[in-house]
């Protein structure tokens, strides 16, 4: 847990320099087309995306055993509460994403973002 926690600080500490993305550029993200994917790349991307070496997706793997696409992205079985709640309580490894990093309106946009593919 500690080590989780320590690889999310470090992950928020560095990702305006190695992602491309700042706190001013995600912080009017709650609003227009495309926010959720920019919340998306600023917080999620780095542990989500596709392909080894994705901590989260790895996770997912090893989880569902390829039962269920690991990649959240590609996932169809998701709303967009369960995405809200995941972000905001954590699951697993994953930690919680405070308001102050994660607006309510920003999480919003990445819920839907995430859950684009799943139920209504």
């Amino acid at each position: 847990m500690r080590v989780a926690g320590l690889v999310a600080a470090a992950a928020a500490l560095l990702s305006p320099a190695v992602f491309g993305a700042d706190a001013a550029s995600t912080a009017g993200a709650g609003a227009g087309a495309g926010a959720g994917e920019a919340v998306y790349q600023r917080w999620c991307s780095h542990c989500h995306s596709a392909g080894r070496g994705n901590p989260g997706t790895d996770s997912l793997r090893v989880k569902y055993a390829d039962r269920i696409p690991a990649v959240l992205l590609d996932r169809t079985d998701l709303n967009a509460a369960a995405v809200a709640t995941f972000v905001r309580q954590g699951v697993q490894s994953m930690p919680p994403f405070r308001k102050t990093e994660i607006t309510d309106a920003e999480l919003a946009a990445l819920a839907a973002y995430v859950a684009k593919n799943g139920p209504r």
